[in-house]
């Protein structure tokens, strides 16, 4: 992991995301997350109590996933996590970014993306 970056924001980023992969996820939401906020993941409905229970599900159905963050990058209010997620060890996985936006050290807005990678990738250099 990257992550060179003493911001504090980029810190509660990196560790929310450790505490959902690990299960966590109640914990990481009263930790981090402003209830009242809003998420723009597009597979589920508004509100972060819907992401919870989303995240809960997923935890449920890929206990074992794999997560590495690959770089952290903060600025103000705003901080993006780079990651290598893998629902189960045997796929090549997906190239991930989560994109949050802070206010009083809580996670108010959260934006992510997603990127398979093919087995086959013409690109020598990887995905990171």
């Amino acid at each position: 992991m990257v992550h060179n970056n003493p911001h504090p924001n980029s810190q509660a980023a990196v560790d929310f995301l450790q505490l959902v992969v690990g299960g966590k996820i109640e914990e990481a939401y009263k930790k981090y997350v402003d209830m009242k906020g809003k998420h723009h993941n597009i597979f589920f409905p508004a509100g972060f109590q819907a992401l919870l229970k989303a995240m809960k599900e997923s935890h449920v159905q890929f206990p074992n996933k794999e997560f590495t963050i690959k770089n952290v990058i903060g600025n103000g209010e705003l901080v993006a996590v780079h990651s290598h997620m893998a629902l189960n060890p045997a796929e090549n996985g997906m190239v991930v970014v989560h994109i949050f936006r802070f206010q009083n050290g809580k996670i108010v807005e959260m934006w992510d993306l997603g990127q398979p990678i093919p087995g086959n990738s013409p690109n020598k250099d990887g995905a990171f």
